[in-house]
């Protein structure tokens, strides 16, 4: 059996490559939902040590431009993870369900992190 079928057939790798893809799918519709939301003139794409949020000067604004690049990263995390996947299939099994699940971690980190930028309001 070839190394590609048994890497589509394999139940533990086709569960990570559903979970990836659904998070990266509702990681860009949950931004692009959000940023057609709102329309303020910036928004908050860079917030250091926000645990106090009395300091406003370390938050840094910009534009839509910035927090579209998170749509970009969640689809470009999809494709490197799933081709890394492929590739360390052929070596070891459980070394591709790590790589899937390392993706998986990182996308949910996407959604978080834009999230908390998406809930600051710049202006």
């Amino acid at each position: 059996m070839n190394t590609t079928t048994k890497y589509i057939h394999d139940r533990a790798v086709l569960l990570l490559l559903s979970i990836n893809v659904f998070l990266a799918l509702a990681s860009s519709i949950f931004m692009i939902l959000q940023l057609s939301a709102r329309h303020p003139a910036d928004y908050i794409v860079q917030c250091r040590d926000c645990s106090n949020i009395a300091y406003v000067g370390r938050f840094t604004h910009g534009g839509i431009g910035e927090l579209l690049s998170f749509i970009i990263f969640a689809f470009l995390v999809l494709a490197v993870h799933i081709a890394l996947s492929v590739r360390t299939y052929r070596i070891n099994r459980q070394l591709s369900v790590v790589v899937l699940g390392l993706g998986v971690f990182l996308l949910v980190t996407t959604i978080i992190v834009s999230n908390a930028l998406l809930v600051l309001r710049g202006g």
